[in-house]
Order: C-alpha cells, then sequence, then structure tokens
C-alpha cells in the first residue's frame, strides 16, 4: 500500500443513526476529507461527511451507506487511506509516517539498531516502534522517542534515521550495514 497514506482510522460508533467517531493524524482534523477520495485496506471507497468541531484528533463523521449503530461497529477500526499523490510535500522538518515505515533506525556510527515498524503517540508525543535487531532482537520492540534530540537525523532517500546516544533502551550492538541485514528483511518478507 506504498502509494496509499493512512490520514485516520474510525475509532467506534456514535450514536444510534450510524455516526462514528474518527481519529484524524492530519494536522488539521477538519482537512480528513479534503484530499481527495478516502478508502479503507481493501480499498473500498468511504465517503464520510464530517460532523461538528473536532475535539484534539477526534471528529464525528457519517459515512454514506451507514445507517444505524450496528453497522457503524462494524467499521470499528477501520484505516483511511488517500492516495500519496494527492498530498502535498512534506515540509524539510516534517515527514508522512508512512515514509518512517521500514527504516533502518542506526546509531550515529552507522550500527543498524533496528527496523522502524511503526509510530505510536500515547499523548506524550510521537514514538517510533523499532524491531531491534542483533543482540536485542529477542526483545520484541524498542520505543524511541521520536524528536529532532533523540531522531537528529532522517535520510528517507537512504532508508535511514539516526538514533542519538541516550535514546536507544535496546542494547546497542546491531548490525553494520553491510552485515546482511537487506538480506534478512527480504528473506523474511517471502
Amino acid at each position: 500500500m506504498a502509494d496509499k497514506v493512512c490520514l485516520g482510522m474510525i475509532t467506534t460508533a456514535h450514536g444510534i443513526k450510524g455516526e462514528v467517531r474518527v481519529r484524524a493524524f492530519t494536522a488539521d482534523p477538519r482537512a480528513l476529507c479534503d484530499y481527495g477520495p478516502l478508502t479503507d485496506e481493501r480499498g473500498r471507497v468511504l465517503k464520510l461527511k464530517l460532523r461538528g468541531q473536532p475535539k484534539g484528533e477526534m471528529m464525528v463523521a457519517a459515512i454514506e451507506g451507514i445507517a444505524d449503530r450496528n453497522a457503524a461497529e462494524a467499521m470499528r477500526n477501520t484505516r483511511l487511506f488517500v492516495d500519496r499523490a494527492a498530498l502535498p510535500m512534506p515540509n524539510e522538518s516534517e515527514f508522512y509516517h508512512a515514509d518512517l515505515i521500514g527504516l533502518r533506525a542506526e546509531t550515529p556510527e552507522a550500527v543498524v539498531l533496528g527496523v522502524v515498524v511503526g509510530l505510536q503517540n500515547f499523548g506524550a508525543g510521537d514514538l517510533l516502534e523499532v524491531m531491534p535487531v542483533g543482540k536485542s532482537a529477542n526483545r520484541d520492540i524498542v520505543f524511541v522517542s521520536f524528536s529532532s534530540d533523540s531522531v537528529p537525523e532522517v535520510d528517507i532517500p537512504g532508508g535511514r534515521l539516526v538514533v542519538a546516544p541516550g535514546f536507544w533502551l535496546g542494547d546497542a550492538d546491531g548490525a553494520k550495514p553491510d552485515d546482511g541485514l537487506e538480506e534478512e528483511e527480504s528473506g523474511s518478507a517471502s
């Protein structure tokens, strides 16, 4: 789904008339529908009509064809995607989450710590989810704060980002970029 970017997620039903609560990942939650048709993971087009004012990143929306609470509940956890081409280019210090997924997390000395597998925000700021390599590989996930202090360099064309010393909570015994990490990654995908 590299040509799609997730802009939001339906979190739950709202009321009894088929409305839903949507968590928007856009800077302005009211802009959720401004980039063209939204689709779900299967490519089904969902026509949303936003209702009222946002509360934080949450909006209430009606979905064409959804008329009752049961149908709205069935939409729970549906991610909402838009075509990547419809989005503006991010500013120099901004990134689409989709662009960060799959980047190698490295030390300043180019020791690979792991691979970014997701981003989360539990209320205190963005966190990178990194799947460790090396001796840390037996750990499930390591979270790294995503700020300019903790991640001073993001090189999307180079497929890497740098984690500053002191911000990696796993073992720093990863692999050098030429230690077969790419072969290991591509081998696990088949």
